[in-house]
């Protein structure tokens, strides 16, 4: 006899959620998108004043899901155990963890120093791997093999295939994050499952300069025709942390509107 399915598929709501680099960006983006669907949703960064005002805005979006700002240096792992912590003072259980808080950098080849290779890599990779062990008793907690917790990271596209620029750290860092995510999506397992997003073109800081020298090109070289909108990343965000992602774990997504398996 087969299972009955859950009547909402796609609901998140009552569920809590960290979201890091959440004060700006692809990071607010999925905040917010959380926060649309009920979900009591912690946002880190380093700057607190930021932070502030991202969570003062988001808290008066739906009743009940609560924004809370936490002010959290990923880049050491005692800023990423400091960040843990915070969290287990308040809750007892973590649904959805959202690696996302990320650093890239560019220069030509001759000039990609030690400096570049030290700040991109601990954070995008050494302080995804460190936030996700501190706050594992957390998801462990809330996690079960048919509701499991549930962790997200942020990768790239340029993980996948490079994208042209001399950004070194970061698409090594991004690569590394992928494979380093397929690692602990086996070990988790079946409690806690682990996806990669790996993001195109986005509206964000870290984007900025590429978007304003490239906008058209970018949006030319995508199947679809465009950059990616708040909208898009909320989809998939919000899906990887329903029910109706339960049985996908190891999975990286792109979500780049065609551009890196349709050139």
């Amino acid at each position: 006899m087969l299972a009955a399915v859950p009547r909402d598929l796609f609901d998140i709501s009552g569920k809590v959620a960290v979201v890091t680099g959440g004060s700006s960006g692809i990071g607010e983006m999925i905040a917010r998108g959380y926060i649309e669907a009920g979900v009591k949703t912690y946002i880190a960064s380093r700057k607190a004043d930021q932070l502030q005002g991202v969570s003062d805005e988001l808290n008066g979006i739906r009743d009940g899901a609560e924004c809370i700002p936490l002010r959290a240096d990923l880049s050491s792992e005692a800023g990423c155990r400091a960040l843990a912590d915070a969290v287990a003072e308040r809750e007892r259980v973590l649904h959805i963890l959202v690696n996302n808080a990320g650093a890239t950098w560019g220069a030509p080849l001759a000039e990609h120093d030690e400096a570049s290779w030290s700040r991109v890599l601990n954070l995008n990779l050494q302080g995804l791997f460190h936030t996700t062990k501190f706050l594992l008793p957390l998801l462990q907690a809330a996690g079960t093999s048919d509701d499991p917790a549930r962790v997200i990271n942020i990768g790239s596209i340029a993980g996948i295939r490079p994208q042209g620029l001399e950004n070194y750290s970061y698409t090594s860092s991004k690569a590394a994050v992928h494979q380093l995510s397929s690692h602990l999506a086996a070990k988790l397992a079946p409690t806690i499952t682990v996806n990669v997003v790996a993001p195109g073109a986005f509206e964000s800081k870290m984007m900025k300069a590429t978007l304003d020298a490239s906008r058209d090109a970018l949006a030319a070289s995508s199947a679809m025709k465009r950059i990616g909108r708040p909208d898009d990343m909320v989809g998939i965000t919000r899906f990887l942390a329903s029910p109706a992602a339960s049985y996908i774990t190891g999975a990286c997504i792109a979500i780049d509107g065609g551009t890196t398996y349709t050139h």
